[in-house]
């Protein structure tokens, strides 16, 4: 299996990821401190709506990355692995 290298994307990625861990941490408070339902249901929304991006990222990185390489490599069946590991990804998404 091809894996991109740790670079950027990967910082930008985890420096995401991070920022949800403390909005989550921030929607926990809300629920600790009985604020207002409302405003607990948008910041819920605002955490799916970053994972949702983040998630979009990922997949159009592994894209443009590790499957174009798994092409360029001339390795057929590896690509052809990866293409339906994204098929059956999205299909479960769509579900």
């Amino acid at each position: 299996m091809v894996f991109m290298k740790k670079g950027t994307e990967h910082t930008n990625q985890l420096n995401r990821l991070n920022r949800i861990g403390g909005q989550i941490r921030g929607i926990a408070a809300m629920i600790e401190e009985q604020r207002y339902c409302i405003e607990i249901l948008t910041q819920i929304r605002a955490v799916k709506s970053a994972l949702s991006s983040l998630e979009s990222n990922i997949i159009e990185d592994h894209l443009s990355h590790c499957v174009h390489h798994a092409i360029e490599s001339k390795n057929r069946k590896e690509a052809d692995k990866m293409i339906k590991e994204i098929q059956d990804l999205l299909k479960k998404t769509v579900k």
